[in-house]
Formats: C-alpha cells, structure tokens, sequence
C-alpha cells in the first residue's frame, strides 16, 4: 500500500519540499549582518601545569567592524582592546600596545576572532581550513591551521553559536592547554 502511495505521488509530480543546506557561506552572511554588542563571559583555562581550571570572567564588546574590547573583572582585572590593527593590554596599571602588522603569527590567531565576527570567510580562509556541523539554530565552525608557523601554536579553534550569535570559544594550542570560553549576550534596553 505505501509503495503504491509513493509511486502515484511521484507519477503525479508531488514532491518533497527542499530543504536549504546550512553552508559557511550562509554562516557568514548571518554573522556579517550582526554589526555588535556586549556580552558577558566565562573562560577557563586548562593548562597542564595546573591541577585545576584558571577561571575568568568579565565583559566583551563588539562594534563591527574591527573593535573587541574584553575586559577580565574576575579574579584580576585586565583590559584587552582590539582595534584595527593595534592590541593594547592593561594589567595592574601596566600598558602594553602591539602593532599587529608586524606580527604575523599573533595577527593570524586575532584574525580567527574577527574573522568570524564579521562574517569575513576570505580572512579565515587565509589561514584556516573550515568545518562547519548543525544548524543554523545551533552550529559548530572548526579553525584547523593551514600554515605551519601557526599549526605550531594552535591546533584548533571551535567556534559554536546559535544564527549571528558566537556562544562559545574553544582554543586547542599545540602544547595540549587549552581555553574554553562561555558567551552570553547582553540584551541592550
């Protein structure tokens, strides 16, 4: 009965809806259309020396296109501010600014965050081979290093979010450390 049923839905041109498959190139568009926000945090760092989990939370904003600002409140206060090119860090009333440009390999890893911020596939293709799993409602986009300078680093970034949103970071550094951070939007009233 049901082979009958299918074959005159088929004979009669009835078909199955399509259903659109969730590509990068989708994930990018639905990143490059968000334009910013803030966020809180939760980031634990995994570092074999240490028999437990370093814990930081704090604040992050983005303004598109080129602008993260990730302020660390617990347990030390620490200010990290991207923009454009220049990283600038503020640790217990030190100041440290680096210009990125002369620094390839730290500019390659930077770029993993504000490529996929802004939806830029062409900056994370320059450094990166993507995998994408899920859903649009829920998906998952791994960074494996194409270059070797960095590979020597990183081995891995695994990006999940929910459409424009990054939920969570994960970074395998070659060593074996790794850091994994929790994101939770901040809804702007």
């Amino acid at each position: 009965m049901i082979k009958r049923l299918f074959a005159c839905l088929l004979l009669a041109g009835c078909t199955w809806p399509a259903l659109a498959a969730f590509d990068v190139g989708q994930l990018m568009d639905d990143l490059a259309r968000h334009k910013g926000g803030k966020a809180r945090f939760v980031e634990k760092k995994y570092i074999s020396l240490l028999d437990k989990p370093v814990v930081s939370t704090g604040e992050m904003t983005y303004a598109a296109p080129d602008r993260l600002e990730k302020r660390t409140l617990t347990p030390k206060p620490e200010l990290l501010l991207l923009d454009k090119e220049m990283l600038s860090i503020e640790r217990d009333k030190q100041k440290l600014t680096i210009n990125l440009s002369s620094q390839p390999e730290a500019l390659a890893f930077i770029d993993s965050i504000r490529g996929t911020l802004t939806g830029n596939r062409a900056a994370l293709e320059k450094n990166y081979l993507l995998h994408l799993a899920g859903t649009a409602d829920k998906w998952v986009l791994t960074l494996l290093p194409s270059d070797q300078k960095i590979a020597a680093l990183v081995l891995r970034i695994t990006i999940g979010g929910s459409r424009s949103q990054i939920r969570s970071i994960e970074y395998l550094q070659a060593d074996g450390d790794r850091a994994v951070m929790s994101i939770e939007p901040i809804e702007v009233k």
